[in-house]
């Protein structure tokens, strides 16, 4: 992120009570809520699969996984929710946010540095975040979300 002139293109979505970006090119789409079989024996973040037009896409909750709290929603807010499907080391998951946001195109300048503890979320997940009249948006590295091991287990999950 050293070019401060390139920018960034983030789809943004808001989980608890913070709002997050992932970078658009590791997002495959967003869908609405959908029917999710638990997977028994699975870690406590995953909440199950469900098909995606012939794929079986294990659907992570990370409201489990950093210990958030849930947006409580109204009516209109609950058609903002659904599924953000993610590319994470070539295989797609699906994370359930609380309410999709846009998608927003910010100046690489902008990112700074996360605070060591941001909403419970340890640094290490996060990229970096950007200054709104709102507060922080907290950009995820998607990449580092799960670990070698957990990757291993939601590839046999999606099996």
């Amino acid at each position: 992120m050293s070019d401060h002139n390139s920018e960034l293109q983030l789809v943004t979505f808001q989980l608890g009570a913070e709002y997050y970006g992932i970078d658009i090119m590791q997002v495959k789409s967003i869908e609405e809520t959908k029917e999710v079989r638990p997977i028994p024996n699975s870690p406590a973040y995953v909440e199950g699969i469900f098909n995606l037009r012939g794929e079986i896409i294990p659907v992570i909750n990370l409201h489990k996984r950093f210990h958030l709290a849930r947006v409580v929603a109204d009516e209109d807010d609950e058609l903002l929710r659904g599924f953000l499907i993610i590319r994470v080391a070539g295989m797609h998951v699906a994370i359930i946010i609380d309410k999709v946001s846009r998608v927003l195109t910010v100046n690489t300048g902008e990112v700074q540095q996360p605070p060591q503890m941001i909403s419970g979320i340890g640094a290490e997940y996060i990229e970096g975040v950007v200054a709104r009249e709102e507060g922080y948006l907290i950009i995820l590295d998607i990449d580092r979300l799960f670990n070698m091991r957990e990757l291993a287990q939601l590839e046999t999950i999606a099996r």
